[in-house]
C-alpha cells in the first residue's frame, strides 16, 4: 500500500492505483524484460560460439577436406580413365581393325541412373557437380571395360583377322600407273574420281589375291569386264578388273598369294592393267595403304609417290 501527500490538507492519505494503471506497469515491466533478454541473446550470438556450434564448425570444416581429397581422387580416376580411352582408340582398336567407339562422354540424359538430380537441391552444388562427375565416370568406365571385352575376343582370332587383311600387292614388282582418287578417264576424257589403282603389266600377268577370303558371285558392274571380287571378311572385299581370264570360280576359298587370274584389258580400258580396289565396311579405300607386307619402305614410298600423281587412268 502507497500514501502520498496531500498539499491542500496537509496530512498523507492513501493512493488508490486503478486496475488500468496496474497493466499499464506490467507491460511496461514485461516490455523491459523482453528487450533486455533478446539484446542479451543478440550480443551472446553475435560474441559467443554454443559448444553445438563449435562441434557443427568443426564438422563442417572435416566434410570441406574430404570434398576437397575426393574431388582430386576424381580428378585423377578422370586423367587415368582418359588415358586408357585415348590408347584404346589410337593404338589397340588400330591393331585389331575393331570399330572406334563413337561416343565416349555420355550426357545425364542418355543415362539411366538410379539419382533423381530434381531432389537434390537441398545439397551444395558442389556436392552435386560430384555426385554427377562421379555416375559419369562410372558409365565411362563401364564403356571401357566392354571395350576390353570385345578386344580380348579379337585377340584370340588376331592371326585369322590378319590373314583377311589386303596386306599384299596384288601383282609382284607392281608399277602404279594411276593411283586413287581424281583422275582422268581414258574413255570419257573427263576427270572423275578413280577408285582404286591401276598397275600396269604384260598381258598374262598372274595377279594374286591379298588376303584369304571367298571368291564372290557379285557382278563388278559395268565397266570392269572380266573381273573378280573376294568378300576376305572383317568388313573388307578386294576387286580385281579388267582380267584376261580367271584362275578361280565363284564360292572358291582363296589364300593369301593364291593364283587367281590374268591380265588383261577387258571391259572400258586402254592397255592392258590390272585395276585394283580395296572396300572396307562397303566404302572403296586407298588401295595403297595396305601394300604393307610384301614391300620395302623404300619401295612403298616410290608406290606412294607414283600413286599421287594426277594423271590418266587406264580404266
Amino acid at each position: 500500500m502507497k500514501y502520498k501527500f496531500d498539499h491542500k490538507s496537509l496530512s498523507f492519505e492513501k493512493e488508490v492505483v486503478s486496475l488500468k494503471k496496474r497493466l499499464k506497469k506490467l507491460i511496461g515491466h514485461l516490455l523491459t524484460g523482453i528487450s533486455f533478454a533478446v539484446l542479451t541473446i543478440l550480443i551472446y550470438n553475435n560474441m559467443f560460439t554454443s559448444p553445438k556450434e563449435k562441434r557443427l564448425k568443426r564438422e563442417l570444416n572435416a566434410t570441406e577436406i574430404e570434398m576437397e581429397k575426393i574431388n582430386r581422387r576424381v580428378n585423377l580416376l578422370s586423367n587415368v580413365l582418359r588415358g586408357m580411352e585415348q590408347k584404346d582408340d589410337d593404338l589397340y582398336r588400330v591393331l585389331l581393325e575393331a570399330e572406334p567407339i563413337e561416343d565416349r562422354n555420355p550426357s545425364l540424359v542418355k543415362l539411366s541412373l538410379s539419382e533423381d538430380y530434381s531432389d537434390m537441391q537441398s545439397f551444395s552444388k558442389e556436392l552435386n557437380d560430384l555426385s554427377r562427375r562421379l555416375d559419369i565416370l562410372t558409365v565411362r568406365s563401364q564403356i571401357q571395360l566392354q571395350s576390353y571385352q570385345e578386344l580380348w575376343k579379337l585377340s584370340q582370332n588376331k592371326e585369322e583377322i590378319f590373314s583377311c587383311i589386303p596386306a599384299i600387292s596384288p601383282v609382284k614388282n607392281p608399277k602404279v600407273v594411276s593411283g586413287f582418287g581424281m583422275r582422268y578417264h581414258p574413255i570419257y576424257k573427263i576427270l572423275r574420281r578413280h577408285t582404286g589403282v591401276d598397275l600396269i603389266g604384260r598381258r598374262g600377268t598372274p595377279i594374286y589375291a591379298t588376303a584369304d577370303g571367298v571368291v564372290s558371285r557379285e557382278n563388278a558392274g559395268s565397266g570392269y569386264g572380266v573381273a573378280i571380287i573376294i568378300n576376305h571378311g572383317y568388313g573388307y572385299k578386294t576387286l580385281y578388273a579388267h582380267l584376261s581370264k580367271k584362275a578361280v570360280r565363284p564360292g572358291q576359298k582363296v589364300k593369301r598369294g593364291e593364283l587367281i587370274g590374268y591380265m588383261g584389258s577387258s571391259g572400258l580400258s586402254v592397255s592392258p592393267h590390272l585395276h585394283y580396289e580395296v572396300i572396307k565396311n562397303g566404302v572403296k579405300v586407298n588401295p595403297i595403304h595396305y601394300f604393307f607386307a610384301d614391300v620395302t619402305p623404300e619401295e612403298y614410298n616410290k608406290i606412294l609417290e607414283d600413286a599421287s600423281k594426277v594423271n590418266q587412268a587406264l580404266s
